[in-house]
């Protein structure tokens, strides 16, 4: 494997574990001093390991021995790591200190570690000499013109890419007295050299420009690279020792050399910001001249974008059409069509490249070369893992994918390589991902932020990285669903797969592994040797059977698995931090989960789990508590939510962020000052709090512990039932101010005045609430709410939207407002809505007043309305889809 893939594997585990040491030989227990001490020696041995890691990837053409030894100090890091968790684990069951016999034993295992990572340290000195790559050498001719070699779809034309290239052209050749830069943006593969080259190359670009300048920026590490690459290669300019290195003095030469030209310059493949920052201002303005940027990092373009002279040009996967044709053109060069006994094949290959251009032209230029029988290309579909590696056929496609994963920092490659647990296409829960990184001890925490909040951090920077992406958008914005590539998902599971990160237990399981993905029909985990297993996932539909014998995990997730009874087995997991039953049919959990001292999420969610014990108050670490389930057969949609019963002393978890969803009604009978709501103001870091079957003289108790939840960002409240009304208007004094979702259920005299307070709302949803006055006025000015739901919760006649009020509302949902007669729509009103629901409102029977006039409706839908579909689209044809649904029978009209 490239040693630059196993020195990142190998010092994310280094830098992961000096962070686990300090906090054991520091913080966390009270060591016998031997023990201390040789834990402070580890620590000084793998700073010295740390820092020749992180070099390593300045080595040029590293030796196989160097190979072998990062993957020696991989291995001795693994082996530091399973002491500190056996010594967690010991202490934990012990009530005082440890035995004689294992402080002995695990100072022995110290000494051992020791001993192997200072011969590690000898061996280092043979690389010190090893040739590092010059950072401010000429780079060679392929920097300045993409020729032979340089990127992989160079040299072939890329269906799909015909409107890309005329909007760039276009831009490129517009007359504009400034000068201008373009980010071309996308994934590595996505063909943006090729992109830019065939712009570079077209007539109107050649003779636009009187200077063309080509740099493969991924090969400058920094600004004097590509000053230098300017004026020695492109200008011939001759630079004295003394300013080689004066960045200042080189930016203004280069200054007065391009001042009066009008220049087109490609720095290609951008992966440094730092470097674009410092160079900028080399490039006098004026004279219409244009910087194109390729870049796999969206960070970098949006952190440069500082005005409209600055545009961001975003690369996409192919549609499954364009793929297909594209495909076949490779694969089926003499005439492009696929026969007909290869085409189911030929859609699984294709579902496999995900719309990937450099993919889908390697794979297809190599099945151009085989036989065309289903045998041939069903063997390099079930083989496509294995090709991919650098001894494959595919290895080109391991090559560019890599590249992005070696840029990445330390902290983020275990965070990125956690998606191979995953199985292809699984739906992975943005928030689940998050909480698993920490469970995993991957997020370091930063003064002032949750944990929660660093890892949305880190999945963001991810994410505009171009490795992970969004499979499922909320009506803000932020994904709710993540995944990966399939391709990108075939490169990290190689890695992972060598690595020992993960294995991926399909068939039987083989080796010794840290985290485990079962994804086969049953597994026995008791007859198996899983000592050395950190975390456990079940994928498959059949049972899982959890033995004893994995003392040393801390994630557990087996979601989803036939489970009807808690594994009593799991509560001697002792240092298990995430514990995940989700929709499995446990009815309740023992009051030995007291032991699980070090958990921090426990999630029951969809389970059947009505109570939890008082043995959670043990739990003192818990950070994210969910034990509710949607009931949909046989209840009233007010009933659908099933909360639980929550031990009165609740509140003594102090770390809980998530708290969802309680029943406030099964202590309605204790004195009030006994009660569970009284107590939450001591929840001051809640995130999150869902309350059920509140009862009207608890209300003014919750406001006040609502107001001291400064963090609160999401509230849902459900009165005890239709009858009973949620008195809220206790909190006019110290709302929650950074609240963005609020979900009222059950109904209101009138609307509590704090909400019209509530600056960083996005989503307020107010069910079953019937109020006697529209709300319009108490919300409409509301500067980021985005998304606003009335069901049944008005009962009044007109509700009428002025001008421009509801500045950023892009969902609209009224329904079940049974005596509203219109709607009226002020021109200048919601400017941003882009979706308008309207159901079951029998006395509504004109379309909405001044809808005609909204700016940018994508979509209507309507529920069981007395308009025909037809007259609708006679009446709105300005909004491209129409759904009205009939009795549950849909009929859809595209404006075409």
């Amino acid at each position: 494997m490239d040693p630059d893939i196993v020195g990142g594997i190998a010092g994310g585990a280094v830098s992961y574990l000096l962070l686990k040491i300090d906090a054991v030989a520091t913080r966390e227990w009270n060591l016998q001093e031997n023990i201390n001490t040789a834990l402070q020696n580890l620590g000084i041995e793998l700073r010295s390991i740390e820092a020749l890691l992180r070099n390593a990837a300045s080595k040029k053409d590293p030796d196989h021995q160097f190979t072998d030894w990062i993957q020696n100090v991989r291995d001795q890091a693994y082996a530091i790591e399973d002491v500190l968790d056996l010594f967690r684990l010991h202490q934990d069951q012990e009530t005082g200190l440890l035995s004689f016999k294992m402080r002995h034993s695990i100072n022995k295992l110290i000494k051992d570690i020791e001993g192997s990572l200072q011969r590690i340290q000898q061996i280092k000195d043979r690389y010190h000499t090893m040739p590092f790559t010059g950072i401010h050498s000429a780079p060679n001719n392929t920097d300045l013109h993409p020729v032979r070699g340089m990127a992989p779809l160079f040299n072939d034309t890329i269906v799909g890419f015909e409107e890309h290239t005329n909007k760039l052209i276009s831009w490129a050749v517009e007359e504009k007295q400034r000068l201008e830069v373009m980010f071309v943006v996308g994934m590595a593969g996505l063909g943006k050299t090729t992109l830019v080259h065939s712009v570079c190359e077209s007539e109107r670009v050649k003779q636009g420009f009187n200077r063309h300048v080509w740099i493969t920026a991924s090969k400058s590490k920094t600004e004097l690279d590509i000053l230098l690459t300017l004026l020695v290669e492109e200008f011939g300019c001759s630079i004295t020792q003394g300013t080689a290195a004066d960045v200042v003095a080189l930016a203004r030469k280069l200054r007065k050399l391009l001042l009066n030209q009008r220049y087109v310059i490609v720095l290609d493949d951008l992966c440094v910001k730092e470097v674009w920052e410092s160079v900028r201002h080399a490039f006098p303005d004026g004279n219409n001249s244009r910087i194109i940027i390729t870049t796999r990092r969206g960070d970098i373009a949006n952190s440069c974008r500082d005005g409209d002279s600055i545009v961001i040009h975003k690369l996409q996967p192919l549609s499954p059409e364009r793929a297909a044709q594209l495909f076949y053109l490779k694969a089926f060069s003499r005439n492009g069509r696929c026969p007909s006994g290869l085409e189911e094949v030929s859609k699984s290959i294709l579902q496999k490249c995900d719309g990937l251009p450099l993919g889908i032209i390697e794979i297809g230029r190599l099945l151009s070369n085989k036989s065309p029988t289903k045998n041939e290309w069903k063997t390099l579909h079930d083989s496509l893992e294995s090709e991919l590696r650098s001894t494959g056929e595919l290895s080109n496609i391991m090559k560019v994918l890599s590249a992005s994963y070696k840029d990445l920092p330390f902290h983020l490659k275990y965070c990125f390589l956690y998606m191979s647990i995953f199985p292809e296409n699984y739906p992975v829960k943005r928030r689940r991902l998050v909480r698993l990184w920490i469970a995993e001890g991957f997020v370091i925490k930063k003064s002032g932020k949750t944990l929660e909040e660093v890892g949305e951090e880190y999945l963001k920077e991810l994410m505009d990285r171009n490795l992970i992406k969004a499979n499922d958008l909320d009506f803000d914005g932020l994904p709710t669903i993540v995944g990966v590539h399939s391709l990108m998902l075939k490169m990290i599971l190689s890695i992972s797969q060598e690595e020992n990160f993960c294995t991926v237990c399909t068939e039987d399981l083989t080796g010794n592994t840290r985290r485990l993905s079962i994804q086969k029909q049953d597994f026995e985990a008791s007859d198996q040797d899983l000592s050395r297993v950190r975390s456990f996932f079940s994928f498959g539909i059949g049972k899982v059977n959890i033995g004893s014998n994995f003392k040393l995990v801390k994630v557990l997730d087996i979601q989803g698995t036939p489970l009807k009874e808690f594994p009593n087995v799991i509560t001697g997991l002792l240092l298990l931090r995430y514990l995940s039953l989700r929709n499995t049919n446990i009815k309740s959990i023992p009051d030995s989960l007291s032991d699980l001292r070090h958990l921090e999420t426990l999630d029951l969610k969809q389970t059947l789990v009505t109570e939890v014990p008082k043995a959670v108050l043990q739990l003192k670490k818990l950070r994210h508590l969910l034990v509710y389930r949607y009931n949909m057969e046989g209840v009233r949609p007010f009933d659908i939510v099933q909360g639980f019963k929550a031990p009165k002393k609740i509140t003594a978890l102090n770390n809980l962020q998530t708290l969802s969803f309680v029943k406030a009604s099964v202590q309605s009978r204790l004195p009030r000052q006994l009660r569970m709501i009284q107590g939450l103001e001591n929840l001051t870091q809640l995130r999150k709090l869902g309350v059920v079957e509140l009862a009207k003289e608890d209300g003014a108790r919750l406001c006040q512990s609502i107001g001291k939840m400064p963090n609160l960002h999401s509230l849902s409240v459900t009165s005890l039932n239709l009858e009973v009304p949620l008195e809220l208007d206790a909190m006019s004094t110290n709302p929650p101010a950074f609240l963005q979702r609020l979900y009222l259920k059950g109904p209101l005299q009138k609307l509590p005045k704090w909400i019209s307070s509530l600056h960083d709302l996005v989503r307020i949803r107010l069910k079953w609430s019937s109020l006697p006055e529209s709300p319009i006025r108490a919300l409409e000015n509301l500067p980021h709410l985005v998304e606003f739901q009335l069901l049944d919760a008005y009962t009044g006649t007109q509700l009428e939207f002025k001008s421009g009020k509801f500045p950023q509302l892009k969902i609209l949902d009224l329904q079940q407002l049974k005596q509203l007669r219109s709607i009226v729509m002020e021109e200048g009103t919601l400017p941003c809505l882009q979706k308008l629901i309207i159901g079951h409102c029998r006395n509504l029977v004109h379309v909405p007043g001044g809808i005609g006039k909204l700016v940018h409706p994508q979509m209507l839908v309507l529920y069981d309305m007395p308009q025909t579909a037809y007259q609708l689209r006679c009446l709105v044809r300005h909004i491209p889809c129409i759904h009205s649904y009939k009795h549950g029978q849909l009929e859809v009209f595209h404006d075409h």
